[in-house]
């Protein structure tokens, strides 16, 4: 379906042209003064110099003829040339009736589907989620959401780091505490064992043990680094045990990621990336994009427009060691091999945008993508607390995803509960999924590139712009829909009529800018977007409903237009939240 808007300019257009002026002039746009008018075209003052007329003589003009057109209940020409309009009430309702009719409520399909990758995620193996790891998998889930939605095929990629140093640490202090174990006995050539011989919790604790270790005992570390070079070379032992960590890792992070509903299609690892770096340095080398610095192989990429310095692109370092820049481009020789994308969208900490600019520009200069290939950096800023500062727990360290999701649950738990009659496992349920949008929505309605401060009180409150205020605003257009169906009537396919009052009309000028903020919330990878548009409808609605007797209005066609209405209303809700990655009780 076409947006509103461009109906209504390409009315405006055509009475710009039986004018005798350029149509292009008659562009309207939402007006910024709700209490004058629903629309506004100001074109008639940029046709004052083309036309030597004064600008309110062209808008008397083109509101004359517009006079009667069946899509207008008003126009007027307000000086200095304003063209001020709103639109009736019957071409609102004829909208809604086709909107209500399309499988994808108005939303155009693209035309020429695009092959995107989503990168997002990108926690460490071995390491446990924490708070940090959050902003990347909602906005990243969300922008899959929409890219899917609006008909072109999204690939998630979680991109784990794997190697590494990290590995070799690990790897020393199992050896230290197990030095029995098969996968140390280099002359070993059977079978290893099918189980880890540790869990997850032993791992997540043996990391930072390790890590500690190295930094006050050097002896310790050089033997990390010979357990990396050991795991890098193929080391039968070491592989397996890298495969352990891998596997035990991946099970937690998806148990961990499935509590956030954020799934990923490709479970993708730095590892996958290390067999395409030697032909890719040699090919750097070969076409001379590559050159030594100091021991190091590096390639420039600073442009003549820059404004600030853009330091050179290290492939190799002067040990021979690869980078995180070396695998993010071997990454993406990778995923144009196979999957050929037409976009490439990266979703981290803004504060990595200097190492992104390096990797697109080197990936451009040394011909990795297609010259058509879209690379984007979509930089989110730092969740912070109520002091201002990176989030952290009460003691003063990270804290655990897991931990907050559950402190978020327990506290929609006692909310749910405390002054109703409930079944506990309906009440968990139902806490779960509050809780859940209430931290998702309350991420998403900041703009991504914005640092934002993560207040549990606020996000958690049944009002004002939350997700709890837009679960109950569905849970309550449900319960009317459902009182409806037990009275006997038939909630679906009935007819929508003309508005009746000012909230009912405001109710429906909201629900037409659903398919416009859907391509903005797209075009601009702005899932904020969606959340400003279901708070200002649900706050629509709820005018709606407060000033409106929906099941005991006597007349039986205006009833079952509100009823139509509400339901188009849900469903749009019930879209757009699915789209935010996350949805509503059946009842709260």
């Amino acid at each position: 379906m076409k947006k509103i808007l461009d109906l209504i300019s390409l009315e405006v257009m055509n009475a710009f042209a039986a004018c005798g002026y350029d149509a292009a002039y008659g562009k309207t746009g939402i007006s910024n003064r709700p209490d004058l008018c629903e629309y506004q075209c100001n074109g008639a003052m940029a046709a004052k110099k083309a036309y030597k007329k004064a600008p309110i003589v062209i808008a008397q003009e083109v509101a004359e003829a517009l006079q009667g057109n069946p899509v207008f209940e008003e126009v007027n020409a307000v000086n200095p040339g304003f063209i001020n309009m709103k639109v009736s009430g019957s071409f609102l309702a004829d909208y809604l009736l086709k909107m209500q009719a399309d499988e994808n409520l108005s939303v155009e399909k693209a035309e020429k589907p695009k092959t995107i990758m989503v990168d997002y995620g990108g926690p460490n193996v071995a390491k446990p989620l924490h708070v940090g790891h959050l902003r990347s998998a909602i906005i990243g889930e969300s922008v899959k959401r929409i890219g899917r939605f609006v008909g072109h095929k999204v690939i998630g990629d979680v991109h784990l780091g794997d190697w590494g140093l990290q590995m070799g640490l690990i790897i020393t202090e199992v050896r230290k505490r197990q030095p029995e174990l098969v996968y140390f006995d280099e002359s070993y050539e059977g079978e290893y064992p099918a189980e880890a011989p540790f869990t997850i919790s032993e791992l997540e604790e043996i990391y930072p043990t390790a890590s500690a270790k190295s930094k006050e005992d050097a002896a310790y570390k050089e033997e990390a680094l010979e357990a990396t070079a050991k795991l890098q070379d193929g080391v039968r032992g070491y592989r397996a045990l890298w495969q352990h960590i891998l596997n035990v890792s991946v099970a937690d992070l998806k148990r961990n990621y499935s509590n956030l509903n954020v799934e990923f299609d490709l479970w993708k690892k730095e590892s996958d990336a290390q067999p395409y770096i030697p032909d890719m340095v040699e090919y750097m080398k070969k076409e001379g994009y590559a050159y030594q610095d100091q021991g190091a192989l590096i390639v420039d990429i600073k442009e003549d427009t820059d404004t600030k310095e853009v330091p050179p692109c290290i492939i190799l370092k002067s040990d021979g060691a690869a980078l995180y820049t070396t695998t993010d481009l071997a990454t993406i020789i990778e995923r144009m091999k196979l999957f050929r994308p037409d976009e490439i969208i990266y979703v981290v900490d803004k504060r990595q945008e200097m190492h992104f600019t390096q990797v697109f520009r080197c990936a451009r200069k040394t011909k990795l993508v297609d010259e058509s290939t879209e690379l984007r950096f979509q930089g989110f800023g730092t969740m912070n607390g109520k002091d201002g500062k990176p989030f952290k727990t009460r003691e003063g360290g990270v804290m655990r995803l897991e931990t907050l999701i559950s402190d978020i649950n327990a506290q929609m738990y006692k909310k749910i509960t405390e002054n109703h009659e409930v079944d506990p496992a309906e009440a968990a349920e139902t806490a779960k999924l509050v809780a859940l949008s209430a931290i998702k929505y309350g991420d998403l309605s900041n703009q991504a590139s914005k640092d934002y401060i993560f207040d549990t009180d606020k996000f958690t409150s049944f009002e004002g712009n939350t997700g709890p205020y837009i679960l109950y605003t569905i849970v309550r257009i449900k319960s009317i829909l459902n009182k409806y169906q037990a009275g006997g009537g038939a909630v679906c396919g009935g007819s929508i009529l003309a508005p009746v009052n000012d909230s009912e009309k405001g109710l429906m000028m909201e629900l037409v800018k659903f398919n416009s903020v859907i391509e903005q919330a797209f075009e601009e990878i702005a899932p904020h977007k969606i959340c400003s548009f279901i708070y200002d409808l649900a706050n629509a609605f709820n005018r709606f409903y407060h000033e409106t007797r929906i099941l005991t209005e006597e007349d039986e066609a205006r009833r079952k237009s509100w009823i139509a209405l509400l339901d188009l209303t849900r469903e749009v809700l019930e879209t757009s939240i699915d789209l935010l990655g996350f949805e509503a009780p059946e009842r709260m």
